[in-house]
């Protein structure tokens, strides 16, 4: 189910007789975050040593990489404006899960500093009510450019869930440079949604 309330799927969910995907809703992007776990091993080889920096305000999809990290054991720092930090519920859950190094930061240049992977994503998220002229003034030290990825780690690379908004929260140079991976991210997301389906419908049969 891909929604906008998060709480339509639950509802749905504890009266379904079948399992509930969350294709997506306003809290959480489960599916998104499993793609990019698959892009991440693949890339890497495996999750072990590995930091993520998400940079920009929290969303669902933020949501679901904190969750999804805790779940591998990878660490992760969302480097994001003061007032749009990830909620108390979210990190707790992730706590819950594992002992995994989550932290969160009010400035982007500190969460990247040696990060191997820098992820961004859109900065007015759905239905927050942000103007793309409000999210540009809030967001501007939060893009992600070459002089940010220039603290990276040398093998770094940069993933966005797309679509991306060029010049706003990442550059052309560094959405179509060497160390971007968001089509092979892109292309991921249908390979992992097939392999939902087919658990979903051995687990309902």
């Amino acid at each position: 189910m891909r929604t906008f309330a998060h709480e339509r799927l639950t509802t749905l969910a504890s009266a379904a007789s079948v399992p509930v995907l969350n294709a997506l809703t306003d809290q959480e992007h489960p599916c998104q975050a499993l793609a990019d776990l698959l892009t991440i091993k693949d890339h890497f080889g495996a999750f072990e040593g590995v930091r993520l920096a998400f940079i920009g305000p929290a969303n669902n999809v933020t949501n679901s990489l904190i969750l999804a990290a805790a779940s591998v054991g990878m660490s992760l720092v969302v480097g994001c404006p003061e007032g749009s930090e990830p909620s108390e519920a979210i990190l707790s859950e992730a706590a819950r899960i594992s002992a995994t190094e989550i932290e969160v930061v009010n400035g982007a240049p500190s969460a990247v500093l040696g990060a191997d992977v820098v992820y961004a994503d859109t900065w007015a998220s759905m239905g927050d009510g942000t103007t793309p002229e409000e999210a540009a003034q809030r967001c501007a030290a939060f893009q992600v450019n070459e002089t940010l990825m220039e603290q990276v780690s040398e093998r770094a690379i940069f993933m966005h869930c797309l679509p991306a908004h060029r010049g706003s929260e990442v550059t052309s140079e560094v959405l179509d440079g060497p160390r971007s991976v968001v089509w092979q991210q892109a292309e991921n997301r249908l390979h992992v949604q097939k392999a939902l389906l087919r658990w979903m419908m051995r687990e309902a049969h």
